[in-house]
């Protein structure tokens, strides 16, 4: 739970384009992968491309901590992955 405080309290330390941009990513990803829009390819890619903006944020943000930031940047591939690989017919 101390933890979580303290990403908290720095996530109110950032500034306001990091804020929006985290948000705004995180929330497009939520929202486009809900079932409401599970049929159409589209939106469940931007919602992997939104996934993916919002781990490469974090990534950049962590860099000076290599190993979460290699975490973070592998998480961006994978959903960069998975992005494409939906929009691709099968």
């Amino acid at each position: 739970m101390i933890r979580l405080t303290f990403m908290f309290k720095q996530f109110l330390r950032e500034p306001l384009w990091f804020k929006l941009l985290i948000s705004a990513a995180l929330l497009a990803a939520i929202i486009g992968s809900s079932s409401i829009f599970s049929e159409n390819a589209y939106y469940q890619s931007a919602a992997k491309l939104a996934a993916a903006a919002f781990f490469l944020t974090y990534g950049i943000k962590m860099r000076m901590n290599r190993k979460v930031s290699f975490l973070f940047f592998a998480l961006a591939v994978i959903c960069l992955y998975l992005s494409w690989h939906n929009l691709v017919p099968a």
